[in-house]
């Protein structure tokens, strides 16, 4: 048996990719902040589950943020300034970026944005000294948007979906005194949004050395939440390098039930847009998969599920009881790994390889908000 509508790729572990760039570690080392975020065993779940192991990554803060989302942004930005203002800054700190910015002239950040990616993008601009625009889509909630006009940005409130919100913000900058730093892509706007994939990498570089720190040389599946498929691109990245060595990881992409574009588009082998409905899971509400994204998803990742609001919710309260700061983007990883280890999943775990002697990781992709 296996869930309703759930996609497996048993050929994925076998797909190879490069690595990520070298300098993005050096680049996180160096902002205040920059501590890896815990990985915690849960030995709890891991017995309720049948598995040998599980852990959570545990990304309720990081560079003083409630999300993994600045690991990118920040990383993307110190790209842009770099390019737009005649080179690497070096070295690359927040003094130096804030120092190139204010000498060599100002420009605007535009991006649309669901919450966390907003709001880290406004927390960067503020602190390199820059204006921020943010365009957000009517769904998101009123705490969110005010938290990102506290970082100081600019923020609009689009009566849109999600793919349109990302439309106006790029016309929006077209301007020559803005630059669009989005966490999606489309043919024609692919390099921005890579140096986001670029700067997740780091998080699976922690996950390696914290594994390794309780003798463990990877996880045997990972659980990633899913909006466009940017963070499941890194995961990608990391897992499938060339260089890799050690036990192949298969990689869970994990969705919304109401809007499982990527999960979708797996099934039909070529990006589908889908329409999309109201959802807790609001990062994870996106109606079309990143191009950038696509070929590491259709390739490279071993399975893609949907979980349920309530099951979200559920999660979340399990994970609070144990310890654990997350929103319901991120304690979706759980609830799609209860249904994994779910009699009905019987037929997945085979196909991935997955049994009692496994060792499971989990992305908790941001802290608690009201669900």
């Amino acid at each position: 048996m296996q869930p309703a509508g759930a996609y497996v790729n048993s050929s994925a572990r076998f797909w190879g990719c490069p690595p990520p760039p070298g300098d993005v570690l050096t680049f996180h080392a160096r902002l205040p902040d920059s501590s890896p975020t815990p990985l915690v065993e849960l030995p709890g779940v891991a017995d309720q589950l049948g598995v040998r192991r599980l852990f959570v990554k545990d990304k309720s803060t990081r560079l003083g943020l409630p999300a993994f989302k600045a690991l990118g942004v920040f990383y993307a930005i110190y790209r842009v300034v770099s390019e737009r203002t005649g080179g690497a800054v070096t070295p690359p700190t927040i003094d130096a970026l804030r120092h190139r910015v204010a000498s060599e002239g100002s420009f605007e950040l535009v991006t649309a944005t669901d919450g966390n990616h907003g709001r880290a993008l406004a927390r960067m601009a503020r602190l390199i000294g820059l204006p921020a625009k943010i365009f957000v889509p009517a769904v998101v909630d009123a705490p969110a948007v005010h938290a990102i006009r506290d970082e100081g940005a600019s923020v609009t409130v689009l009566e849109a979906d999600y793919d349109e919100t990302v439309r106006h913000a790029a016309a929006d900058a077209a301007r020559p005194d803005a630059v669009l730093v989005q966490d999606t892509s489309w043919p024609g706007y692919e390099t921005t949004p890579q140096w986001i994939v670029d700067g997740y990498s780091t998080l699976f570089a922690e996950i390696d050395v914290q594994l390794a720190s309780v003798d463990e040389t990877g996880p045997n599946a990972l659980a990633v939440p899913v909006g466009v498929g940017s963070l499941a691109q890194a995961a990608v990245t990391h897992y499938r390098s060339q260089n890799r060595t050690g036990i192949p990881t298969a990689l869970i992409g994990v969705e919304p039930d109401t809007a499982a574009c990527v999960q979708h588009s797996l099934s039909r082998s070529e990006i589908t847009s889908v329409g999309t409905g109201a959802t807790i899971m609001a990062g994870l509400n996106c109606g079309t998969p990143s191009t950038l994204a696509w070929p590491y998803l259709r390739h490279g990742l071993d399975a893609a599920m949907t979980v349920t609001d309530g099951e979200s919710r559920a999660a979340v309260t399990d994970l609070a009881g144990l310890g654990v700061s997350s929103g319901p983007c991120g304690a979706a990883a759980l609830a799609a790994v209860r249904t994994l280890f779910s009699d009905e999943a019987e037929q997945i775990r085979a196909t991935l390889g997955l049994d009692n002697t496994s060792t499971v990781a989990l992305l908790s992709t941001e802290g608690h908000r009201d669900a």
